[in-house]
């Protein structure tokens, strides 16, 4: 078979180059309580070429607290490697309102401290007149705080800013999915009648503060939702790996649009330090990775060659209908790509 190289073709490792790597954490670097496979050792082996930083949208906890998890697990962690959503919120903030100026919170320590470390005033109630409203997760957050949120936003577009450090609609916990930050903006805006400005992932704001902060030139993020992480790093123009540990899987993948595709799909971290494969094209349309491939013909997607590697059939298999041009839902796909 034939075959020639697209621009994806030079087998390189994805770390090849990157001088800052960047991570975002839950699905990524752990899972629960527990430290993902592979994750620890594959990052402190980064460590040794480049600088290592992490990307969380979590408000609710400090720098300093994600910190002393992360060195838990074995990784060689300060609070300045953690880039978190209220550090970017506060970056946005004090683009909007003067220095020292007061500001309603609506979250917890992780983001108050933040603010207060910027220099303005906290205050607790809209009847405090504040000159912006600030929001972000926090367990404890009540009917009581929204209502503040609401009363202090009262007058549409022409209000006090308002900004919230990200929009994730739900949050993993140990019992399940409950409603995230992104939940609790929803409630304010429909009273208000009015968004926030966003700074967390999919948010372009807290690339900048990690690119910024660690001087990046050739960064790569590291990410396993495609709603968040990868499409903002697509935004922010960073290359993206999409790790299978974490929230999407092939699925997703598949189904990913343009701005939501990875530069890299990794099974496990590992994969960081190992040549990327090449995705090449067949005479006869077929998209190949490695052993395996794949081609669209019509509306169908069909499984040439399986090849040894679950991975390579999935990464020939998104580019082949990444590539068609075609919607997935007009696709007849077959159901071991899924898996």
């Amino acid at each position: 078979m034939a075959l020639f190289r697209t621009r994806n073709s030079v087998q390189a490792a994805p770390l090849d180059g990157v001088d800052v790597l960047l991570a975002d954490l839950d699905g990524v670097v752990y899972k629960g309580h527990e430290a993902i496979p592979h994750a620890v050792e594959s990052i402190n082996q980064a460590a040794q070429g480049a600088r290592v930083g992490y990307i969380t949208n979590n408000a609710s906890r400090t720098d300093a607290a994600v910190a002393e998890q992360l060195r838990g697990f074995g990784l060689d962690t300060q609070p300045s490697d953690i880039v978190t959503s209220p550090q970017a919120a506060v970056r946005l903030l004090a683009g909007l309102v003067p220095a020292e100026a007061r500001i309603l919170v609506i979250g917890g320590e992780g983001l108050s401290s933040v603010v207060s470390a910027a220099g303005f005033t906290i205050v607790s109630s809209a009847d405090d007149e504040p000159a912006a409203v600030i929001q972000g997760f926090a367990p404890e957050l009540g009917w009581k705080d929204l209502a503040e949120a609401s009363f202090a936003l009262a007058g549409g577009d022409d209000g006090i800013p308002w900004v919230a450090t990200n929009m994730d609609w739900t949050l993993p916990v140990a019992r399940g999915i409950a409603p995230g930050n992104g939940t609790l903006v929803s409630a304010v805006h429909n009273a208000v009648g009015r968004l926030p400005v966003v700074a967390g992932k999919p948010e372009v704001a807290i690339f900048e503060e990690a690119r910024a902060r660690f001087g990046a030139k050739h960064p790569l993020f590291i990410g396993d939702r495609l709603d968040t992480d990868v499409i903002g790093a697509n935004r922010a123009g960073i290359d993206s790996v999409l790790v299978l540990t974490g929230i999407d899987k092939a699925k997703q993948l598949l189904a990913a649009g343009p701005d939501s595709r990875p530069t890299y799909i990794l099974e496990d971290l590992r994969g960081l330090h190992e040549a990327y494969p090449a995705v090449e094209k067949a005479r006869g349309g077929a998209t190949v990775v490695g052993d395996a491939a794949v081609r669209v013909s019509g509306t169908t997607v069909e499984v040439a060659r399986e090849g040894g590697d679950p991975v390579n059939l999935l990464r020939a298999a998104c580019h082949a209908i990444w590539d068609s041009g075609i919607a997935i839902y007009a696709l007849d796909v077959p159901e071991r790509l899924y898996r």
